[in-house]
């Protein structure tokens, strides 16, 4: 989390904006989310709006942003360029190395990490607090969220990637957080469920083989980041032997809901924007 204060509504919401930046953005569910708490809440006067901006452009494009911009939401390819345009950076962002999230203060903007404590926002919701083990399928930027998520959690981590190169370069990243790291081989990970928590980072049809190969047990807790297709074949899995599942939906509500407040000063009106993800998705 940030060691920022939120920043205060401006007096003038008359023009109050922001947006997520990324490309391809179009897709995004994040404008849904964001203006239906706006409205729950009777912020007529701001907006939320999706802008495809390329990692080349983000310099002058946050440059060129008047002050009736709030706040920006970054998704690929921005997350680390995130950081360089930033005039102050959340020690969660630093040691991740990522920024989903610029917030507009008195002293220029903010870069933030919301990803991290929406992984253990949602994780709460489905009753997990604490744990001695998480095991991470995948080695990329989800999985170094998977690690601030699981420092939290006071929990040490397994992480099964296809590339030992590619776990190397969470060694740092650990190290910043303090987290105690350990790699395997992809081969291994049907042993993944040894874990009290299970955090899948993986592209779409990465983990489908795993499905079943994993002995599940219904005290293990998946968290799958994807969301489209849904279920996927390994949450479908864990399902059926009783496994309480988070989907890659439930953290786009939490991040969304750190930025919200964070851009706003105010309590998120959850259960609205929750409704207008769900009606999104159709």
């Amino acid at each position: 989390m940030s060691s920022l204060p939120r920043r205060t509504v401006c007096s003038d919401v008359s023009a109050r904006r922001a947006a997520v930046l990324g490309k391809p953005v179009a897709h995004s569910l994040s404008p849904a989310i964001h203006n239906a708490g706006y409205a729950a809440i009777g912020l007529s006067g701001w907006s939320y709006t999706a802008i495809e901006c390329a990692e080349s452009e983000l310099a002058d494009l946050v440059a060129g942003l008047g002050p009736e911009w709030a706040g920006l939401s970054l998704t690929m390819p921005l997350k680390e360029a995130a950081l360089a345009v930033a005039d102050a950076v959340s020690p969660v962002a630093a040691a991740i190395g990522a920024a989903n999230t610029l917030v507009r203060g008195e002293r220029g903007w903010h870069a933030d990490n919301t990803d991290a404590p929406g992984m253990v926002d949602a994780l709460a919701a489905a009753g997990v607090t604490a744990a001695a083990e998480v095991a991470v399928l995948g080695a990329g930027g989800t999985a170094r969220a998977a690690l601030a998520a699981a420092r939290d959690l006071g929990a040490r981590v397994t992480v099964y990637a296809r590339r030992r190169e590619a776990i190397a370069q969470l060694e740092p990243v650990a190290a910043a957080l303090g987290v105690e790291l350990a790699g395997a081989d992809w081969g291994a990970a049907a042993r993944c469920a040894e874990a009290q928590v299970v955090i899948s980072t993986v592209p779409k049809g990465v983990a489908d083989d795993l499905a079943g190969a994993v002995r599940w047990l219904p005290s293990v807790v998946l968290f799958d980041a994807l969301y489209d297709p849904w279920p996927t074949p390994l949450a479908a899995a864990a399902a059926r032997s009783g496994c309480p599942i988070v989907s890659g939906l439930d953290l786009l509500l939490a991040q969304a809901v750190g930025q919200f407040e964070r851009f706003t000063g105010v309590p998120a009106p959850v259960e609205s924007m929750r409704a207008a993800l769900t009606a999104a998705r159709g």
